[in-house]
């Protein structure tokens, strides 16, 4: 989890945290309802000591009956207290949880919207964090620490005010030293905290070096190093040592501050109001009143400290979350039915095509390509590693924008499709398959997800997966386990085929679907492709030139352009050609 950045409270910053008030709005009626319960529970806390200095008072008081009524009136507050704080904590609670549902959708389907050189510049982990942390901290501060913030200023506000108006001599008296001794207190507690973070830190660092060396016994052992880990672990135990030493001196500290610094504060109270008890200037029940009153203040300054802490990492949360909102998205569209417009018959041009990637803008990947690829041809892309051969699959399903030149469909420039129906009508097989954890029919049922079953079933069959779904006991409902490590290569090629047989797709594009297969597992996926290729435009990116050789048009690159192109037959022709080089290596080999 990223740990949330604590920023200063500007301008800037208020206006995004207001923002959220866009997610409360609809539930506001429930929300300031909320805050009449808080004001409600405030008030009631702060008639609390007052009733019990009355109740002190009323002993010595000449009416019985005093005492009985105070004490009834002081168990109505404590009812209505109760009441108004179960209200409050609900509906703050209810507010919070319905507008946050509302900023997780919003947040989750903006991500999803983004273009892919976004994704290119940012770690998941990070962008999981905005989802998760951010918004995590944004439910605490709506749900508690707000409602803190205003109780917290209800009670500073209206104990200062009764304590004034028991006695101002005695409450300046009280100001002077028991607000400051609670802040100091606060911060001391603060910095032994941080201390036993790093402490804790330290025994993670120790714990890490004990498993690797047990994960890694054997090495261990094979290079003669276990004195060098027992001093390695020996020097981690030494600094914990140190530290938790050092930290024991804070905590020891801390603890003799509480006995000296808060109860003497609190005694030197009672003793300047005992004082003024034996003057005539307080009765016993005004003086218990302001003692608890005292306490209340002094406390409640205090946390303002956590508080305040906390509204700054609130801030800092909705600062970055607000960010990605300017991030521009795609103008991506739901597809039910694809307009007749929106139709691709496979005719592919590249015409001056040029392109480098936003964050290495200087370093043209594609150079001057022009390529014209006929309606259901089967082309192939060979050449070297960093040659850009998969870079012309990410501009085909418009994954980028080119730099320079254009791609045209059926002799339309790709613009006048939107990004959703070329993507719709392309699918691509990488030599890396993702599967999702779910089941292989979730997985198949990808590329069509209002699949019937039959539908699901007979695309498996073509893929050549059946083959083995049947020996598996879940047969179709079979988990493949996340990123589908319960399956081997050419098992989750052969889903990812039959996935892309169910999306029944106009152009294919095969990003070296059968490089990293044993030669069974080729020769069935190998199958599989040849079944799913018919009747379609298809871009066969390879390394095995024996699996291209009946392409229509073999396009040769080489650090970014076509270097040449032509029939295999034509290409091995050729004296000094890349194609006939790469191909006798691979025969020789």
């Amino acid at each position: 989890m990223v740990e949330v950045e604590k920023k200063k409270i500007t301008k800037a910053g208020l206006v995004n945290a207001f923002k959220l008030y866009h997610y409360i709005k609809p539930f506001q009626k429930e929300y300031f309802i909320g805050i009449l319960f808080l004001f409600g529970s405030s008030l009631g806390n702060l008639a609390f000591p007052k009733l019990l200095g009355e109740m002190v008072n009323s002993a010595t008081s000449v009416t019985p009956d005093k005492m009985n009524n105070v004490a009834l009136l002081l168990g109505l507050v404590l009812v209505l207290n109760a009441v108004f704080s179960y209200f409050r904590v609900v509906l703050f609670n209810n507010v919070t949880e319905k507008a946050l549902a509302y900023l997780r959708r919003d947040t989750y389907n903006h991500l999803i919207r983004l273009p892919l050189k976004f994704f290119e510049q940012h770690r998941v982990g990070e962008l999981n964090s905005r989802i998760s942390a951010d918004i995590t901290l944004l439910q605490e501060t709506m749900t508690t620490t707000l409602a803190e913030l205003i109780r917290q200023i209800i009670i500073i506000i209206g104990g200062i005010t009764f304590l004034a108006i028991t006695s101002i001599k005695l409450t300046l008296f009280m100001l002077v030293i028991l607000p400051p001794t609670m802040v100091f207190a606060r911060m001391f507690g603060r910095y032994i905290r941080k201390i036993s973070k790093e402490v804790q830190g330290e025994v993670a660092k120790s714990n890490t070096v004990v498993e690797e060396t047990l994960q890694g016994i054997q090495s261990v052992k094979a290079y003669t190093n276990e004195f060098f880990e027992m001093a390695r672990y020996r020097t981690r135990t030494q600094v914990i040592a140190e530290m938790g030493m050092r930290s024991g001196k804070y905590r020891g500290a801390f603890a003799s501050f509480i006995i000296l610094g808060l109860f003497g504060a609190l005694a030197a109270v009672i003793w300047k109001g005992s004082a003024m008890l034996a003057k005539g200037e307080l009765v016993p029940g005004d003086l218990f009143s302001f003692v608890i009153y005292s306490a209340f203040v002094g406390g409640t300054i205090g946390g303002l400290a956590s508080v305040f802490t906390s509204i700054q990492k609130f801030i800092g949360a909705t600062e970055e979350l607000f960010s990605l909102f300017n991030e521009e998205e795609e103008k991506l569209i739901e597809i039910i039915k694809l307009d007749p417009d929106q139709e691709l018959h496979g005719q592919i041009t590249f015409s001056g095509l040029s392109f480098a990637y936003p964050m290495r803008a200087d370093e043209m990947v594609l150079r001057d390509i022009d390529i014209n690829i006929s309606s259901n041809q089967l082309i192939a892309l060979v050449g070297p590693s960093g040659a850009g051969k998969s870079t012309i699959a990410s501009l085909l399903l418009s994954l980028h924008n080119p730099t320079k030149g254009t791609i045209l469909f059926d002799g339309r420039e790709s613009n006048h499709f939107s990004v959703s129906a070329i993507r719709n009508q392309i699918a691509l097989v990488p030599q890396d398959i993702f599967l999702f954890g779910g089941s292989i029919r979730e997985n198949i049922a990808y590329g069509k997800p209002n699949a019937s079953e039959e539908e699901i079933y007979d695309a498996a069959l073509k893929a050549n997966a059946m083959e083995f779904i049947e020996r598996f006991p879940g047969r179709l409902d079979t988990i493949v386990g996340e990123r589908g490590t319960q399956l081997s290569g050419g098992q989750r090629q052969r889903i990812a085929i039959a996935r892309a047989v169910l999306k029944n797709p106009k152009i294919l594009i095969l990003d070296e679907a059968t490089s990293s297969l044993d030669s069974e597992s080729e020769r069935l996926v190998q199958d599989a492709l040849e079944k799913l290729m018919s009747g379609r435009t298809s871009i066969v990116i390879a390394h095995r030139l024996s699996t291209i050789r009946n392409a229509d048009q073999i396009l040769v690159m080489d650090k970014g352009r076509i270097a040449e192109k032509g029939t295999h037959e034509q290409l091995m022709q050729l004296k000094e050609g890349i194609y006939k080089n790469l191909s006798e290596l691979q025969y020789n080999g």
